[in-house]
């Protein structure tokens, strides 16, 4: 590298590092000391309560394998609370099937799902609806314009919300529901097959918190039981710590390293990473900690997952929101492949992402994102006539539905990637200040 080339790249790193570090405060007569929020806010946090009686049942039925037909399976089995109730490795999900054969989308994490709003389609807001502005001591996130799934015919029409990775439940009582009789999860044959083991092991506690009668209507005892583990998630403490590093920055409490100061930089920047317009990172204006996510949905044309047994046939594809699972909305082509954005707090935790599991590292994750476009080869298979086959995990009357417009998307073929290999390092060191459980100064 020669004398420009050294004098260009330092100014940028110093550049990023001033953007990471130095939010903007009026009047500010110096620089700030690196890695440390010169603007900390005080975060409101959900506040700590006893659990209610219906919670504390629904935190014994969390962990209860019984609850599944092969009484091999909990919900805890795929949501550990030591991986921040999300999957403890890189499997993409348990099964108690008895052929044991895998389901098709990856475990979503359940810490912080009480935060996400029902699924509704409407006006994209954008930021300053969407979370509301920051406090006045800190600068707002710089969000691009987000251009994704603007069809012509309806271009404000965004949807957002729901649980799953299609947004089919609309509350945690509902997405509990679903495992308990999947077929390819805990595969309760019915209602009444579980509502026998649940009397047998619940009967009087269930008597005394709900009454007899509904213990006695197996659908009822259900949906009891459903709302018992939604209230656990919901009153516990655990599922909503916001007690990671990055919390602790906000608030004035821990210093980044000069890699995640780079990576927060790089995080926010509209023409390299652009990851706050889709994961929001600063606090809304009465302070509550940013969720990491806008709940909205993308068509990002992850690569087709070949590991799993659904895919053996070409012709199957997992369309997001237009099915297979969810099946109101299946004419609606223009959201065909979309899936929602997961919130990124505890990514670093996890073994295995996006929707279809392809991705098992924050490395693989980010080398996608910035190599999507540019070098499609590096990413997708390649069809009997050598040519790549981009998007290959969607129908090609779907592939249009895919975000090219919004960066670090929309590169030139063959040009570099929007994130250098040293912009994808530090945002990995950035994505590590999100995991829960930081033990810094102060706290």
């Amino acid at each position: 590298m020669d004398a420009a080339h050294r004098r260009a790249a330092l100014g940028g790193l110093l550049a990023g590092a001033a953007l990471a570090t130095g939010w903007v405060v009026a009047g500010a007569s110096r620089a700030p000391e690196p890695g440390v929020n010169p603007a900390p806010v005080r975060l409101v946090r959900p506040a700590a309560r006893p659990l209610s009686e219906m919670a504390r049942l629904g935190r014994e039925m969390f962990f209860d394998s019984s609850l599944s037909r092969s009484g091999t399976l909990a919900c805890a089995t795929c949501h550990d609370p030591a991986h921040a109730y999300g999957p403890p490795d890189g499997t993409m999900r348990r099964s108690a099937a008895a052929d044991g054969e895998r389901v098709a989308r990856a475990v979503p994490g359940l810490r912080y799902a009480d935060r996400v709003p029902p699924f509704s389609i409407g006006p994209d807001a954008g930021v300053e609806d969407q979370v509301r502005p920051a406090p006045a001591s800190a600068a707002p996130t710089a969000r691009g314009p987000k251009l994704a799934g603007m069809a012509a015919a309806a271009p404000s029409l965004v949807p957002r919300g729901g649980l799953f990775w299609d947004g089919r439940a609309g509350s945690l009582q509902r997405q509990a529901l679903g495992p308990l009789f999947n077929p390819q999860e805990m595969a309760n044959r019915d209602t009444a097959a579980l509502a026998g083991r649940l009397r047998r092991r619940y009967g009087a506690r269930l008597a005394a918190l709900v009454g007899p009668q509904t213990v006695a209507d197996a659908r009822a005892l259900v949906y009891e039981v459903a709302f018992a583990v939604a209230r656990f998630e919901t009153e516990d403490a655990s599922f909503h710590p916001y007690s990671s590093k990055y919390d602790a920055y906000l608030e004035g409490r821990a210093r980044l390293t000069a890699a995640e100061a780079r990576g927060l930089a790089a995080f926010e920047d509209p023409s390299r990473g652009n990851c706050a317009g889709c994961h929001l990172d600063r606090p809304d204006a009465e302070g509550h900690p940013p969720p990491f996510t806008d709940y909205e949905y993308e068509a990002l044309g992850a690569p087709r997952n070949a590991s799993l047994p659904s895919n053996r046939d070409s012709l199957a594809y997992d369309l997001g929101l237009c099915g297979p699972a969810r099946i109101d909305l299946r004419a609606t082509t223009r959201y065909c492949g979309m899936f929602r954005t997961p919130s990124l707090r505890n990514a670093a935790t996890r073994r295995v992402f996006f929707h279809n599991g392809v991705f098992h590292s924050l490395e693989e994750v980010l080398a996608f994102y910035a190599l999507r476009d540019a070098r499609p080869d590096a990413l997708y298979s390649r069809g009997p006539d050598g040519r790549v086959r981009r998007f290959d995990d969607l129908p090609a009357a779907y592939r249009s539905n895919v975000d090219t417009a919004d960066p670090p998307f929309g590169r030139r073929l063959g040009a570099g990637g929007a994130l250098s290999g040293q912009d994808r390092r530090d945002i990995s060191a950035f994505l590590e200040t999100l995991t829960d459980g930081y033990r810094g100064a102060g706290r």
